[in-house]
């Protein structure tokens, strides 16, 4: 009877976490929209892919100033997830958002994941494939269009060679790093690429800490 009393008292406080969780995603408000990241992306198609990631990354310092990582934090960094292999280039990341370049030189394909968050890719060079559960045939993306994957759906995807884009992600992110991490735990054992990881994504909200600190330390400064 005790195991089973604690057994029960962590799924309340399991589901009492959840449902604050999502009470503060559906309340607060975002650095980033979906719709913007598509529109500055899209203005930055027809170049290489490494160029029109540089013209995309200096747009984004000059509309969203202190919220995307300096140069010397920067680094493209291997990722396997879902049978898949790419490599990620993350420019923000805090725990409700998270802002990269990803893309893979060679053709893959594997399982999408299922998340606690809406993520949407849009292509700047290559081809996205997308195919649905429960659906009978996929959905191909090119250069210019944006892929959605919405919370909790599944689908397999596919990129052909040199596929290169831009995604956005808006949810409980520290939830979506089981999946990001569980091949490299389990297969591939980079145990370097996940320290990469780790450390990026500490050293992003490090900066995104220390931004709102300095925003409320000055509303502070003005309601005194």
């Amino acid at each position: 009877m005790a195991i089973l009393r604690a057994v029960v008292k962590w799924i309340i406080v399991l589901c009492f976490a959840i449902f604050c969780i999502q009470y503060w995603l559906d309340h607060k408000s975002f650095v980033f929209s979906h719709d913007e990241i598509a529109a500055i992306t899209k203005n930055h198609i027809g170049s290489s892919a490494e160029k029109s990631f540089q013209n995309v990354l200096k747009e984004l310092r000059q509309k969203y100033r202190g919220h995307i990582l300096p140069d010397k934090d920067l680094q493209w960094i291997f990722m396997n997830a879902g049978g898949w292999m790419g490599q990620m280039y993350v420019v923000h990341a805090s725990l409700t958002e998270y802002l990269l370049f990803f893309g893979t030189a060679i053709e893959t394909t594997g399982h999408s994941g299922r998340y606690w968050a809406n993520i949407s890719d849009t292509v700047l060079t290559g081809t996205f494939r997308q195919w649905h559960e429960g659906q009978l045939t996929y959905k191909t993306y090119k250069p210019g269009e944006t892929v959605y994957h919405y919370w909790g759906e599944a689908t397999a995807v596919s990129w052909t060679d040199n596929t290169w884009m831009v995604e956005y992600g808006r949810g409980f992110i520290p939830s979506t790093l089981g999946f990001a991490l569980s091949d490299t735990f389990f297969s591939t054992q980079d145990y370097l690429s996940l320290f990469y990881i780790l450390r990026i994504y500490a050293k992003a909200l490090l900066q995104e800490g220390g931004f709102y600190f300095i925003e409320l330390k000055d509303y502070l400064k003005q309601a005194l």
